[in-house]
């Protein structure tokens, strides 16, 4: 359990206990469970503080009843509610039931360290519970954009096609923290394009970065009505031996660094040296969209269990999945088997990266 590992990072770090406020810490260490309410917020309406051998949910006595009863019920672990009139500064609440402790803290909190930056490397090895989640979570959101792309007309609004995509993954209890639309030339011009008014006219780029239970699943598919240009299609096979060269690479053991490296010198036999840095290329994901965003120093150590997600682009094109690091290589979590594929072959190892949908 998460819990588990968290207070074996207590015991290693020699502090006797933690406040965690930010809500992915809190999805974490709950097995998925919820203490926002405004979901633009990196913190939530309730505080976590773990102990070695104790529990503490503190939070404002209008939250308490929900909170028990729907959230705290289904913690893995045993967990005394604590709380204060909504009005009332809940700082000396938890002063009082961490008196005496050396605590760490998730976020500034009086003059106790933070550690969040160490607990991305607790938190993103998975456990086989959180990859089974994470199974589930990745293959719904995938095929809310797969089916998306594929019932979108000519004619439709970048904010309607963004509509039509969100109506799919909010039923399933998912909420999308990014929701990207970019169609026709918007795809050439923006790496990171935010939906608009824009009409589709042939040529349609949808992403989302989706969330359920705490865990984020990152998915980008392209659709296209009529025959895309030659352009678009050898940028197309370019970019999905680029992100077959990362997602391979993608391998325990392996430094983080060295997957963009091998990238950037595909970019290079792609004809394309420096689009690499028209767009960030990912990163190890898990319970942020990026838990940080890779680069060529990163000296992190890709570990088995971990979760990445890789999103190279060219002109007009991008390729975006979820992978599962595992020792036999790695698992694309949002593979469907309903799209249209390339077979990519590197160095010996075949892979199936997904093509624009034409129609």
């Amino acid at each position: 359990m998460s819990i588990v590992k968290l207070r074996s990072f207590l015991e290693k770090r020699k502090v006797d206990g933690i406040l965690l406020r930010k809500r992915n810490n809190f999805s974490w260490v709950t097995d998925g469970r919820y203490n926002h309410i405004v979901r633009a917020t990196e913190t939530g309406v309730a505080d976590l503080i773990i102990t070695k051998d104790k529990a503490y949910l503190v939070t404002a006595k209008m939250e308490e009843a929900r909170l028990a009863e729907e959230e705290a019920a289904h913690f893995p672990f045993e967990c005394e509610i604590v709380s204060d009139d909504w009005f009332v500064d809940i700082t000396p609440t938890i002063e009082k039931l961490t008196d005496g402790l050396k605590m760490v803290a998730d976020v500034p909190f009086k003059d106790w360290e933070v550690v969040d930056g160490e607990l991305t490397a607790v938190r993103s090895v998975m456990s086989a519970a959180e990859q089974e989640r994470y199974r589930e979570l990745c293959q719904q959101a995938a095929h809310a954009v797969e089916a998306t792309c594929r019932e979108i007309d000519p004619g439709q609004t970048e904010h309607e096609i963004e509509a039509l995509l969100a109506s799919k993954v909010y039923p399933l209890g998912i909420k999308p923290h990014v929701l990207m639309v970019a169609t026709d030339e918007r795809i050439r011009r923006y790496r990171h394009p935010i939906p608009t008014h824009k009409k589709l006219e042939k040529h349609a780029m949808i992403v989302i970065c989706a969330e359920k239970h705490g865990l984020i699943a990152n998915v980008t598919r392209l659709v296209h009505f009529g025959q895309p240009s030659d352009e678009v299609l050898k940028n197309e096979e370019k970019v999905n031996r680029i992100d077959a060269v990362m997602n391979l690479a993608t391998q325990p053991g392996e430094r983080v660094g060295a997957v963009v490296e091998k990238a950037i010198l595909q970019y290079g036999e792609e004809g394309f040296p420096e689009d690499w840095k028209l767009l960030h290329q990912g990163g190890l994901t898990g319970y942020e969209p990026r838990e940080y965003l890779a680069t060529p120093e990163t000296e992190a150590e890709i570990e088995a269990g971990q979760v990445f997600a890789w999103n190279p682009a060219l002109p007009g094109v991008k390729s975006e999945d979820t992978i599962l690091v595992t020792e036999n290589g790695p698992e694309f979590l949002s593979h469907t088997g309903e799209w249209t594929y390339r077979t990519v072959e590197i160095d010996g190892q075949n892979v199936e990266r997904p093509k624009i949908l034409i129609r």
